[in-house]
């Protein structure tokens, strides 16, 4: 589900997610973010393949920010030219990963598939939508 700028998220604690990284990020940011979108990963066979969020659904020089709800997934991350070696990064329920608006030219990310049982996760990433 995608919610737009000023569209309500569907639960508080997502309001209230949203609303601390935009005052963690103030100084960076300039502005708080003002769009989540929410993946359900209902179990290990639910992937996104690997990718570069596209620039133009992020305002210029803005991070995006994603919070991990529910079962760890590990995600995937790896530069696109050069010497394209891969960081697994295990997604702990609740943490935060913010990357940079410039590596989603440089680098791309995915969720894999896997074999192994895996309970329900959602990925929330918030965004500075460009005006």
């Amino acid at each position: 589900a995608f919610y737009q700028t000023g569209m309500p998220l569907p639960h508080p604690l997502l309001t209230q997610a949203r609303d601390r990284l935009s005052t963690h990020y103030r100084d960076e940011l300039g502005e708080p973010f003002t769009s989540a979108g929410c993946c359900l990963y209902r179990d290990g066979r639910d992937s996104v393949a690997m990718h570069g969020d596209k620039l133009h659904t992020v305002a210029a020089g803005h991070p995006i920010t994603l919070v991990s709800l529910g079962a760890p997934r590990r995600m995937l991350i790896r530069a696109r030219e050069g010497r394209r070696e891969t960081l697994a990064v295990d997604l702990a329920p609740g943490s935060v990963l913010s990357m940079s608006h410039a590596s989603q030219s440089t680098h791309e990310h995915g969720i894999p598939k896997t074999r192994r049982a895996q309970g329900p996760r959602i990925s929330v990433v918030f965004r500075v939508r460009p005006a």
